[in-house]
């Protein structure tokens, strides 16, 4: 188990924990080529961070301490399998890779990135779509087995025991720590785009803890994000989800307010929004609609969506009909009922909310919403917006309930207060 940070010097163990540690992970991993044995080093690494800060103070680069201490562990570790032969048998490594692994040869696609390697590793076929995405956000996204499983509303416990099992085939195959080519790399590119998306919505609206956002995380969504646009120049999915991040990312100085709270998309101040990230989004949808030759992908229709809002410098001048025929699009290509609930939102900007209310009641019986708070919150809004105060009171607290993030917690609670006894 990952251990807990806890109040250092400067609340810096908790900035490493959150933002250096997938770092760590993925340079130790390219020494040892186990992803399992690499988190184990940079937890030693973080453990002897907690023992040495408090007492010799806070390197001047914390991220850079915590690489160099976990590659010295990871360099005695390869050198004790060199000597000791005989122990290969108890990290379940054959003979033949008792050395580190050579660089691979040169390649003009060759990406020189340790978390991109460290992403299409986590993403091997050899394991499930839920256990790659499990994986990858506990090793690049640092996040806890809780705040994944509250992500995908399920058990903490079935998330551990994914993780777990995920390591323990990648280890047992001897997957390859690096970036695939040819083939290999296109069957898993599906999945290295859903990762990435999720790190990045994580980082967007986080899932549990006190902050709003946690920017660090979109950062690194995008940087790999942009990075797959140029290793994968004629695949529209990835300028798709590129453009999409850039759009989201635009807005993130006007989604808290002074003390942090959220702010939500009616309020935001719009000359706040990053004009330099929008076009940069505008950018990258152009090259996808460009390479475009089949049926247009989910983070295609995505982007498209986030361009309509990036597009209306007020509110008031938001196409709601765009976005909800999009959104329509979207469902027909990939269904699910988290993007049924957002196209009721558009539909109720666009026909009004009695338009949108029966849909919305609809999703109240698909059994994967049941504890998505954002699904009483929209029914509250449109409860609120009928004038139906009281109904709206209850929708907002049960959302409140749910609401694994403290300061969307707080909002809802405001929210269901503004409505009165």
């Amino acid at each position: 188990m990952t251990p807990q940070p806890t109040a250092g010097p400067g609340g810096a163990v908790e900035t490493v924990f959150r933002m250096e540690f997938p770092r760590v992970v993925a340079a130790v991993a390219r020494i040892v080529w186990d992803v399992g044995i690499a988190e184990e080093l940079a937890q030693d690494a973080l453990v002897a961070a907690l023992e040495q800060w408090p007492r010799d103070g806070v390197p001047d680069n914390p991220g850079a301490w915590l690489t160099a201490t976990a590659r010295h562990r990871a360099v005695d570790l390869v050198r004790r399998r060199e000597t000791y032969a005989r122990k290969l048998a108890e990290i379940g490594r054959d003979a033949d890779l008792v050395t580190a692994p050579p660089e691979p040869p040169a390649d003009p696609d060759d990406i020189d990135d340790d978390l991109l390697r460290l992403v299409f590793t986590a993403c091997h076929p050899a394991l499930s779509a839920e256990a790659r995405t499990a994986l990858t956000l506990r090793l690049l996204g640092g996040l806890t087995t809780a705040e994944i499983a509250r992500a995908f509303l399920v058990p903490e416990a079935t998330v551990a025991q994914r993780i777990v099992r995920a390591k323990r085939t990648l280890a047992r195959k001897n997957v390859a720590f690096e970036v695939p080519y040819g083939p290999d790399r296109e069957a898993r590119l599906g999945s290295v785009l859903d990762v990435i998306y999720l790190i990045f919505n994580e980082g967007y609206a986080a899932t549990a803890g006190d902050d709003w956002l946690r920017p660090a995380l979109c950062e690194d969504a995008l940087r790999l994000a942009r990075v797959l646009s140029g290793l994968m120049p004629k695949e529209p999915e990835v300028h798709g989800l590129t453009a999409l991040l850039e759009f989201q990312a635009s807005r993130t100085a006007a989604r808290t307010g002074p003390d942090g709270e959220p702010v939500l998309l009616a309020d935001q101040n719009r000359a706040r929004w990053n004009r330099m990230l929008i076009a940069r989004g505008v950018a990258a949808l152009a090259r996808a609609d460009a390479v475009a030759s089949g049926p247009t992908g989910p983070y295609v229709l995505q982007a498209a969506i986030a361009a309509c809002h990036a597009h209306a410098y007020r509110y008031e001048e938001t196409d709601w009909h765009r976005i909800a025929a999009l959104y329509a699009l979207l469902a027909a290509r990939t269904p699910s009922p988290v993007v049924e609930l957002n196209r009721a939102v558009a539909v109720s900007m666009a026909e009004g909310p009695e338009a949108a209310l029966p849909l919305v009641d609809a999703l109240t019986e698909v059994s994967a919403l049941r504890d998505y708070h954002l699904l009483p919150s929209v029914r509250g809004d449109l409860l609120s917006r009928l004038g139906r105060a009281a109904e709206a009171r209850q929708e907002f607290t049960r959302a409140a309930e749910l609401a694994g993030n403290a300061r969307e917690r707080e909002m809802l609670r405001r929210r269901a207060e503004e409505m009165g006894g």
